[in-house]
This record gives structure tokens, sequence and C-alpha cells, in this order.
């Protein structure tokens, strides 16, 4: 009863007209058999994949390749892995400190990454790891760096709050922060001319935060390619999203920007958005986009949360064995005749091993030294001649 209740009032927070998606991780059919790995064969997405805010709905047919359904199936189960990791290594005291992990929503970091192409530009918050693999890291410097270790992908002095890459602007800790900075780097696309978008993600416990709608307001102002992306877990940390929110149907909060929700748990349905996404901004230049993902994240918020406090073991198990975005795409691969249940599973090994060398070179990488407590505070060639230190008479020269 108290579920059926909950749902009740989920449903009183939507507009007038606005349904939720369906979240399922295996209803799209596939209507035209693969032949080969690189040739493209046609799916159809379930018709609830997507629900729309003054836009037109996606093309629900996609064409796709099994060489690209194996990458993404690879690709998830090692995210995963590399979460996995994390996880044990923070239980063992290795990683100290905030450790925020996605496992459960790599649907979304991987589909994202299969929807958009290599110069344009993700930020997103601290929920990052995925992220900065795909956009161009290595799970040993992800890994490293939360061990505080030197092969991290900042030296391992900055934590998972801070790593980046030439396309990745970082998984950011101030709450929703991230997002009018995203929007000032579509800006900066813009007014270079680049053919370019940037993809400023944030979740629904930031959406409620003024500096979200301060970016909106200029992003629209100025018809800026900035993709607004909320993934929606279900709790703000450990708040349901129809306690904090007046308005849960999170794409349609942007005013005069349009928006699409998607099922975040079928990464077939996620890249499909994204790659509709892109074009919406660069291609046909109308400007911003608000995408929701309906997503869920199996652990708590940090690894300091039980996550079970705010929710039942029951409601984690049934989404874990319903709506697993790897079995789901697991189910495809294996129904439509892509992939047997034995190449599938010599994939998860080997995403095993990567990730187990991973954290073996991770943590064999020595600690930063004291030294280095003064490099890489400016970015190279543009380091003053001089620096003030600790104290008013304290001076590191270069």
């Amino acid at each position: 009863m108290a579920s059926i209740a909950r749902n009740i009032r989920a449903a009183r927070r939507l507009p007038l007209g606005v349904r939720g998606v369906k979240t399922s991780a295996d209803t799209t059919e596939l209507r035209q058999s693969p032949s080969n790995d690189s040739q493209p064969f046609t799916l159809k997405l379930h018709e609830d994949s997507f629900q729309t805010y003054q836009c037109e709905t996606p093309d629900l047919e996609v064409q796709i390749t099994k060489g690209e359904l194996l990458q993404m199936y690879s690709e998830m189960q090692t995210m995963r892995r590399m979460e996995m990791a994390a996880d044990a290594l923070y239980k063992a005291k290795l990683i100290r400190g905030f450790c925020h992990l996605a496992i459960g929503q790599e649907a979304v970091s991987v589909g994202l990454e299969h929807g958009i192409q290599k110069d344009d530009r993700v930020i997103t918050g601290y929920r990052c790891h995925p992220f900065a693999v795909l956009r161009g890291g290595t799970i040993k410097g992800v890994l490293a760096e939360l061990l505080g270790r030197q092969a991290g992908m900042s030296h391992g002095k900055g934590g998972s709050m801070h790593i980046f890459t030439p396309s990745f602007f970082g998984g950011n800790g101030i709450v929703g922060a991230q997002v009018p900075v995203g929007a000032g780097a579509a800006f900066a696309q813009k007014y270079k001319g680049e053919k370019n978008c940037t993809f400023a993600l944030y979740g629904d416990g930031a959406s409620n935060q003024g500096q979200v709608f301060e970016a909106f307001n200029m992003a629209k102002l100025w018809n800026l390619p900035t993709i607004f992306v909320c993934e929606n877990n279900k709790y703000g940390m450990g708040t349901p999203a129809e306690r904090s929110s007046s308005n849960t149907a999170y794409f349609t909060r942007g005013d005069k920007i349009p928006g699409l929700q998607v099922n975040g748990m079928d990464i077939i349905a996620a890249r499909r958005a994204v790659e509709y996404a892109r074009k919406w901004a660069v291609d046909d230049d109308k400007g911003p986009l608000l995408l929701e993902f309906v997503t869920y994240r199996y652990g708590g918020h940090s690894m300091s949360d039980p996550g079970t406090t705010y929710r039942t073991r029951e409601e984690v198990q049934r989404m874990r064995s319903t709506q697993d975005p790897i079995r789901g795409l697991q189910r495809y691969l294996e129904e439509w005749g892509v992939a047997t249940e034995q190449e599938l599973k010599a994939l998860d090994k080997e995403a095993k091993v990567v990730v187990d060398k991973a954290v073996e070179e991770a943590k064999a990488s020595p600690e930063p030294l004291v030294k280095d407590l003064w490099s890489d505070i400016y970015f190279k060639g543009t380091e003053p001649p001089v620096m003030r230190g600790r104290e008013r008479e304290e001076v590191h020269r270069y």
C-alpha cells in the first residue's frame, strides 16, 4: 500500500497530460535480422521509450550493427566492473573521503558516448567515473586518482571531483555548479563557430538549484548548443524526487527549452536520444534541449550511505532483477542471434581481466611527493614567475 501511495503522489506532481516513460531494459523489438558485424539492421524502440515537451518524438526505428551492440555491452560490463572495484577498494580503506558510484546507470554513460562526436564536450557532477574513461581517460587513471596515486588522471591530487580530459570537463563537486560551466563551454563552441555541442549533466537532486535555471535562461536567450541532461535516478541523496520537487517531470522544466524524457535503462533508447539531441543543437541549430534520463542507482548516494534507509531492499532487488541495463542488452543479443551466451561470458571475463590489471597497476603507483603540491596549479605555459606560499614570506620559484 505504501508503494501505491508513493506512485499516486508522484503522478499528482506530473504536469497535466504528461506520463512517465517505460523503464524496462528489454522492450526494443527486432525488425530485421542482422547479417554480419558491420551491416546495419533495424530495431524498433517501444513507443513509451520517450516523452516529449515542445518537440517531436525521435524516430523509433534505429539502425545499428552487431559490432556496435557488442561494443556497448562490453563497455557497460567494464564500467560496472570498474565501479565494483572502486567499491571494494573503498571498503578496504584504500580509497578515502568521498566516492560516488553509478552502478545501475551504465546505459546513460555508454549510450551518451555512442551518440556524440569526439570533439563534443561533457561535464557532470561527482558521479563521473565512467564518463571520464569513455571520454579519453583510462580505468587505471580513474582508480589511481581515487587511491591518491601519481598514476591518477590528476596525479592523485584531486580525486573523482577533479578528473579531466580534453573533451571531459570534470566531475564537479559543487551540486549543480557544472551546469552553468557547461553552458559556458557551449558558448565558447558557438563563439568559435565549432560544429559541436556540450552535454551538461546533473542529477534530480541538483535540479532545483537556482544556477541551473539561470543557465537555462542564458542558453535559450543566446541559442547555445547546450544539451542539459538530468540523470533522474529517483533519489537526490536520500530524498525521493516527489518529496523535493513539485514537478518531477524534469524534462518539462526548461520553460521555453523543449525537453525529452528517455528510458535510461535501455541503452538503445539512450543512444537514440543523444543522437536526436546532438542533431537538434548542432545540425539543426535549434539551440538548447533538455534531456531527462529516467534511471536508477543500486548503491547509496555515496559510499557512506547504505542506500536502504529511504528505500527498501526489495525495491533495489526488483530493479536489479527486472530492469538492469546490462541484463536487458544481454537478452537482446542472445534473442536476436548477435552473440551466444558463451561469447558474452567471454566478454565478461575480458572486462574482469582489464579491470583487475588496472587495479593492481593503480595500487602499485606511488603517492604524490610533497613537492608536487606546487605543480599543476596553472596550465602549462601560463605559470607566473613566482608563487606565494602558505605564509606571507614564503615564495616558490619555478
